[in-house]
């Protein structure tokens, strides 16, 4: 047998400066902070999405805004529409939690809040670190924009 085969490939030493510069590439996006507002059938909960990247096809750096689950709702329905990609499914709707004369706080109690919002996480973590997602104007839209242009050209962010 030649020793060769298991050689170790020879590596160069990273310097402090490589070591301690920003990653080549990154993006991350948290959901956060999550806020029930109204009263009655009129109340919801948003959350906020905040972003940092320094990926090139981002105009913002970083970005934070609300969104609620209808607004995952539409992301999800605008990219399963416009791109090729196999869009991640959302958190159920939990109809049960919704119904009246409930002894707890249904869709409004902590807990659930809190799952929704971790499931919530994940599903924008998978939809945005698709690199064709990433060109898609309703993803800018959703991590971006202050309110959500529903009357929006879809299509493909050009990056300079």
């Amino acid at each position: 047998m030649s020793s060769v085969a298991t050689q170790r490939l020879s590596t160069k030493r990273q310097t402090l400066d490589e070591a301690y510069a920003p990653p080549a590439n990154f993006l991350e996006i948290e959901v956060v902070n999550p806020i029930t507002h109204g009263v009655g059938k009129m109340r919801y909960t948003d959350y906020e999405i905040r972003m940092r990247t320094n990926l090139p096809v981002f105009k913002q750096k970083e970005s934070s805004v609300r969104r609620r689950y209808s607004d995952f709702e539409w992301l999800r329905g605008e990219l399963e529409r416009d791109s090729k990609i196999v869009v991640p499914t959302l958190p159920g709707k939990s109809l049960k939690r919704q119904l009246p004369f409930r002894s707890d706080d249904g869709i409004f109690e902590e807990e659930f809040i809190e799952n929704r919002r971790k499931n919530l996480e994940q599903f924008i973590n998978k939809v945005a670190g698709h690199p064709l997602a990433q060109n898609e104007r309703s993803l800018h839209i959703f991590i971006q924009e202050p309110t959500i242009d529903k009357n929006y050209v879809p299509g493909k962010i050009r990056s300079n």
